[in-house]
């Protein structure tokens, strides 16, 4: 028991989180388990005197230390920020609009270990000296990297790139003219790769886009970690797998795609090709799969073309450049470039179509639009059977 009047209830709390950690071996508590009455009669027997509001406010600390992620978790429900980065030697820093901002929170190096414990022990991963760098997601969707020493010189740095809560209309991103093409090339079976920076809002596009995909289709999303929330009903989502601490139990986005083509899909949405993967999902589009939507980073609409042809080369079949672009050319109709405005919106900046192997055999795109604006209609035809033509109408006078 303590002098309550020199206590906080931060003290209290940490003397509540210790004495709940020697009893039971640690107090994470990612379902619920652990009540709020539990707590606070812990907090009261720790510091019997403590005022009720400073009771309330230690119990709270503590259910923050055994649930969700302690002091970051009133930045991660907060809608505003996006990413969450705390630096080594402990600064929390936020981006919100845009805008990165500290917080004025400096968590102890052994807070930030004891969250990155938190985040990777339940998908079976492992963070220490051996394997000091990792990646992993929150039950939302979040992203999550963690890199802790000998590689983070000054102490661990962990960041989280949050998921949106709201979803982003296709409105949202794009104007009246590119948002009426960008629907009729879902509908039309185009096959589409959205290319942009990091944080340019590639897989927000990709969400939005799924709204056009009819009622009816069966969806499978692939991704490295699960973010894609398609508004669509028959929604199969496979998440690749990275190896435990002893390297086993790996699967990789590429098995995936291989695996995704006998699980009759409609339509397969890549949420990211980094890779060798790009020759299964180039191939996925070439024998029957149309439709199918990918990302890449890439700084345009031509370097994605470019991007593409070197992660096809990153793969285990050593084929030949004109062959690759080959494949490309008759997989891919569109692409379509996303970049972050200084406000922090996300927003669709050009769109192009993939254009014909030239006498030389290079592989280039024909834009579509000038300024953000649509100025031209693709002159590939839809994929999909008795689709109509895009209307002349919708191109910016």
């Amino acid at each position: 028991m303590s002098d309550d009047a020199a206590d906080s209830p931060s003290d209290v709390a940490r003397r509540v989180h210790e004495r709940m950690l020697r009893r039971v071996g640690g107090a994470h508590d990612t379902e619920g388990v652990i009540s709020r009455r539990l707590v606070g009669d812990l907090v009261r027997q720790d510091a019997p005197l403590l005022a009720d509001d400073l009771v309330a406010a230690a119990t709270d600390a503590v259910l923050a230390r055994v649930r969700g992620l302690g002091p970051l978790d009133p930045l991660l429900v907060d809608p505003s920020v996006t990413d969450v980065m705390v630096n080594g030697g402990g600064a929390v820093w936020v981006e919100r609009h845009g805008h990165v901002a500290a917080t004025g929170l400096v968590p102890t190096e052994a807070t930030v270990l004891h969250l990155i414990e938190r985040v990777v022990a339940p998908l079976g991963l492992q963070v220490d000296r051996a394997h000091p760098m990792v990646d992993g997601r929150l039950a939302d969707g979040s992203r999550v990297h963690a890199v802790v020493r000998p590689l983070a010189v000054d102490g661990p740095c962990l960041t989280i790139r949050r998921f949106g809560a709201r979803p982003v209309r296709l409105d949202e991103m794009a104007g009246p003219a590119l948002e009426q093409l960008l629907v009729w090339a879902v509908r039309a079976r185009c096959n589409l790769v959205v290319s942009g920076g990091a944080g340019a809002g590639k897989t927000t596009l990709l969400n939005a886009l799924a709204g056009a995909i009819p009622a009816d289709e069966r969806v499978i999303t692939i991704e490295d970690a699960a973010e894609l929330r398609l508004p669509r009903p028959h929604v199969v989502r496979l998440e690749a797998r990275p190896g435990n601490a002893e390297g086993i139990g790996e699967v990789s986005i590429r098995q995936l795609v291989r695996g995704a083509l006998r699980m009759r899909p409609d339509r397969i949405v890549v949420g990211e090709v980094r890779a060798g993967e790009a020759l299964d999902m180039l191939q996925a589009m070439n024998t029957g799969h149309e439709g199918s939507l990918s990302t890449c980073h890439a700084n345009s609409p031509d370097d994605a073309l470019r991007r593409l042809e070197t992660m096809v080369a990153m793969g285990e079949v050593a084929l030949p450049h004109a062959v690759v672009r080959e494949q490309i050319e008759s997989a891919l109709d569109l692409v379509v470039q996303v970049a972050r405005r200084a406000d922090g919106g996300r927003v669709v900046v050009a769109m192009a179509e993939v254009g014909q192997l030239d006498d030389r055999g290079r592989l280039g795109t024909r834009p579509l639009t000038e300024g953000g604006r649509l100025v031209r209609l693709p002159d590939r035809p839809a994929r999909a059977v008795g689709a109509p033509a895009p209307d002349a109408a919708w191109l910016d006078r």
